[in-house]
C-alpha cells in the first residue's frame, strides 16, 4: 500500500511538472532565412519603381487634306531625314482644284491689265478735256481783254465786253471743276486698282495652298530622326482612306530620352523636383534628376519623370523597360537595418532576434521609423549588432521563440 501511495504520488508529481512546460520552441533551417545586423551611421533613403524610356518630345505627322494611301515607302524603325517621304497619298478632286485656282489667278491677272487700260483710258480722255477747256479760256481770256479794251474806246458796245468777261469766266470755273475731277479720279483709279490686286493676291493664295496641299500628298518626316509608328491607333494600310488632321505617322528623336518611371503612391509622397535619380537600362545606368511628377494616381502609381543627364547606353530607345531609382535623402546618425519583409514605414512590428550564438531567436518589438528601397530606421527595440531576421516570418506567428538549425 505504501508503494502504490509513492507511485501515484511520483506520477502525479510528473504530471504536473509536464503540464508546467512550455511548449517545444519550433526548428528553423538556416539556410531558409535571411538576417541583418543593425548599424549606426548614415542612412539613404531612396524609393524604387520600374517604367520605361520615352522620346522628350513626339513629331506627329497630320494629314492636311483627305486621301487614299497609295504607298508607304518608310516602315518603322528606319531612320528618317526632314524630306523623306515616308507615304504617297493620292486625290484627283485636289488636282482639280489646283487647276482651276491657276486659272482663277490667270482671270484675275487679265482683269486686272484690263482695268488698267480702261482707267488710263478714262484718264487721258479726260486729260484732253481739260487742256480743251484750258484753250478755249485762255481764247476767251484774250477776247476778254481785247473787248474790255476796246469798249473803253468806244469800239465795241459794253454789253458785248460784258459777254465775252462772263464766257472767259465760265470757261475758268469749268477748267477747274475738270481739274478737281482729275484729281478725284485719281485717288478712285488707286482704289480700284488696289481692289482688283486684291482679288489676285487672293487668288494667288488660293493657289498656294492648294500647290501646299498637293505637295502633301507626299508625306515628309518633318524632322531627323527615327519612324515610331505608321498611323495612330492602327497601322495605315495602303488603299485606306485618311482624313484631314489625322496622324498619318509619330517621328521621335532617339538620342532625347526621358524616363517615366511608376512608384507606389504610399512611397511616392516624398518626391520633389529636382532630386537625384538614377536608371539602369541592364546594360548601363544612366544618372538623371527628377523634372515632373504626376499630380495624379494611376492603379496605385504615381508617374514620375526623369530626365536623363548621362550618355545613353548601347540599346537604349523608346520604350525600352528601365528600373529607375529616386534618393529621397540621407539620414546622419541613425539607428537601422535591412528591411524586414513585413516591415512598413513609421509602424511597430514583431521581428525574431537571434540569440545564443545563433542558435535561437526570439520575437521582439520594434518600433520602426523612415524607410528605404532595402533598409529601415529603427527608432526603439533594437541596439547596434543585434542580428533579426528579414524574411517571411508569418509561418512561426504562434510562437514567441524558434530554435535555428
Amino acid at each position: 500500500m505504501l508503494l502504490g501511495a509513492l507511485a501515484v504520488a511520483v506520477l502525479a508529481s510528473i504530471t504536473v511538472g509536464l503540464s508546467r512546460l512550455k511548449p517545444a520552441a519550433p526548428t528553423v533551417e538556416k539556410s531558409s532565412i535571411w538576417t541583418d545586423t543593425v548599424k549606426r551611421g548614415q542612412m539613404l533613403r531612396q524609393v524604387r519603381g520600374n517604367g520605361t524610356l520615352v522620346p522628350e518630345q513626339i513629331q506627329f505627322v497630320q494629314s492636311d487634306t483627305d486621301g487614299r494611301v497609295e504607298r508607304i515607302l518608310v516602315l518603322p524603325g528606319a531612320e528618317v531625314k526632314a524630306d523623306t517621304i515616308l507615304l504617297e497619298l493620292s486625290n484627283p478632286e485636289l488636282k482639280q482644284a489646283a487647276f482651276d485656282a491657276e486659272w482663277q489667278v490667270k482671270a484675275a491677272q487679265a482683269q486686272l491689265t484690263k482695268l488698267k487700260v480702261h482707267l488710263d483710258s478714262e484718264r487721258l480722255t479726260q486729260k484732253a478735256a481739260i487742256a480743251t477747256l484750258k484753250s478755249d479760256y485762255e481764247q476767251s481770256k484774250l477776247e476778254a481783254e481785247a473787248d474790255e479794251t476796246l469798249s473803253k474806246g468806244g469800239l465795241v458796245a459794253t454789253l458785248t465786253a460784258k459777254r465775252s468777261k462772263a464766257k472767259a469766266e465760265d470757261l475758268c470755273a469749268r477748267l477747274e471743276i475738270e481739274k478737281e475731277r482729275l484729281r478725284i479720279s485719281e485717288d478712285s483709279i488707286t482704289a480700284q486698282l488696289d481692289a482688283q490686286r486684291g482679288e489676285v493676291e487672293k487668288a494667288r493664295a488660293l493657289l498656294a495652298l492648294k500647290h501646299r496641299q498637293v505637295e502633301g500628298l507626299q508625306v515628309r518626316a518633318g524632322i531627323n530622326g527615327v519612324l515610331q509608328q505608321i498611323g495612330d491607333v492602327v497601322t495605315l494600310q495602303v488603299g485606306q482612306r485618311v482624313t484631314p488632321s489625322a496622324t498619318l505617322a509619330k517621328i521621335v528623336q532617339p538620342t532625347k530620352l526621358k524616363a517615366e518611371i511608376k512608384i507606389a503612391e504610399t512611397q511616392a509622397k516624398d518626391i520633389l523636383i529636382g532630386q537625384v535619380a538614377s536608371i539602369d537600362t541592364r546594360n548601363g545606368i544612366i544618372p538623371g534628376r527628377v523634372i515632373r511628377v504626376d499630380p495624379a494616381v494611376q492603379n496605385g502609381t504615381v508617374t514620375v519623370d526623369v530626365k536623363l543627364e548621362g550618355a545613353l547606353p548601347r540599346g537604349a530607345r523608346p520604350d525600352l523597360s528601365v528600373d529607375g531609382t529616386v534618393e529621397l535623402e540621407r539620414l546622419e546618425d541613425v539607428l537601422y537595418v535591412g528591411r524586414p519583409v513585413q516591415g512598413q514605414a513609421e509602424s511597430t512590428v514583431g521581428v525574431f532576434k537571434v540569440i545564443e550564438g545563433g542558435r535561437g531567436a526570439v520575437r521582439t518589438s520594434v518600433k520602426l521609423g523612415r524607410s528605404s528601397v532595402s533598409t529601415i530606421e529603427i527608432l526603439q527595440g533594437l541596439q547596434v549588432g543585434d542580428q533579426v531576421i528579414l524574411s517571411d516570418m508569418s509561418a512561426w506567428d504562434a510562437h514567441e521563440r524558434v530554435r535555428l538549425n
